[in-house]
């Protein structure tokens, strides 16, 4: 397998994957959506809320904020392990009205564990309204919970693009239109593949059969970055690996 970058931004990472299956590559992509830890907030106790929203409300939303994450300082929590400073984070907040909640307003017992976007609103508070509680977050999987997926995981075919004689623009996104024609390069997401594909014989897209090539994108949802969740995800695919070959050989 080969892997060659196409683009990278602090949250979106794009590269190619030659020489491997449609079965691997997805398999890569389950890992890396499943089975990379993040930090998200899982316990939440009320010491006070007249808010318009209910507990269970509220705790919801706490917990789809996306919390900024440290692999190496803190560790996945095992089955009725207690609380503790290497396995889970602690937040409190306590606000008066009349104010919007934001998760800024979360403060951090680690301030390395912070909301992604501090601007994210949670609830509304009238006049004389407060709100206050104690959250508790740790590390989980995605496959546990969509809180816990580090980002948006996804691949397609790499096809063959081929533009000839003067096709008509106006039939094709704006996007793959350069000095009055369409280039080919330009036709550079799935999307643009989806929209230019069929709509006349000037523009030919094809796959080799069977397809080796694929276009690989992880955008993060900021808990860590698309490198950590490589990082991460071969990790665990690696170990998936040796456990599976250890169960084979026991056959």
């Amino acid at each position: 397998m080969k892997l060659k970058k196409i683009s990278s931004t602090s949250n979106k990472y794009v590269f190619e994957i030659s020489d491997a299956n449609a079965g691997y590559v997805n398999s890569i992509r389950r890992v890396l959506t499943s089975n990379v830890p993040v930090m998200a907030i899982s316990k939440v106790e009320f010491k006070k809320n007249d808010s318009v929203l209910y507990d269970e409300m509220l705790a919801h939303r706490l917990g789809l904020i996306p919390l900024k994450t440290d692999l190496k300082s803190y560790n996945v929590p095992k089955k009725d392990e207690a609380e503790s400073a290497a396995t889970h984070a602690v937040f409190t907040l306590k606000v008066q009205g009349p104010a919007t909640v934001y998760a800024k307003d979360l403060q951090p017992k680690d301030k390395s564990i912070v909301p992604v976007h501090p601007k994210m609103p949670i609830v509304k508070l009238l006049e004389g309204q407060e709100l206050e509680f104690s959250a508790t977050a740790h590390l989980g999987f995605g496959s546990a919970h969509a809180k816990w997926s580090p980002g948006n995981v996804s691949y397609y075919y790499k096809p063959k693009i081929k533009v000839t004689g003067n096709a008509n623009i106006e039939k094709y996104p704006p996007q793959v239109v350069k000095n009055g024609k369409i280039e080919a390069n330009l036709i550079n997401t799935a999307q643009l593949i989806d929209a230019c594909r069929d709509v006349s014989e000037d523009v030919k897209i094809t796959y080799d059969d069977p397809n080796t090539e694929f276009v690989f994108t992880i955008e993060s949802f900021g808990q860590l970055s698309p490198a950590e969740i490589v990082q991460a995800g071969i990790k665990e695919f690696e170990k998936q690996i040796i456990e599976a070959e250890k169960e084979i050989s026991k056959m």
